[in-house]
C-alpha cells in the first residue's frame, strides 16, 4: 500500500467515525428534547389534577359538615 492510499483511508475511516459520532448526538438531542415537551405537557395536567381533586375534597368536607349540622339535635 502506497502512503497516499493509506491516508486516504485514514480520512475515510476519519468521515465516517464523525458522521457516526454526529448521528448519535443528534438521537440523544431528540429524546432530551422529547422528554422535556412531555414535562412540559405534563406538569400543568398535574397541578390542574390536583387542584381538582383539592376542591373535590373540600366540597365533600362541607357537604359531610352540612349534613352532620343539620342531623345533629339543636338545644
Amino acid at each position: 500500500m502506497s502512503n497516499e492510499s493509506i491516508n486516504d483511508f485514514s480520512v475515510a475511516l476519519n468521515n465516517i467515525l464523525k458522521t457516526v459520532g454526529s448521528l448519535a448526538q443528534q438521537q440523544l438531542e431528540l429524546i432530551n428534547l422529547g422528554f422535556k415537551a412531555a414535562g412540559e405537557v405534563i406538569e400543568p395536567l398535574v397541578k390542574t389534577s390536583s387542584d381538582l381533586v383539592g376542591n373535590v375534597l373540600n366540597t365533600v368536607g362541607q357537604i359531610v359538615q352540612n349534613i352532620t349540622c343539620a342531623l345533629t339535635p339543636k338545644k
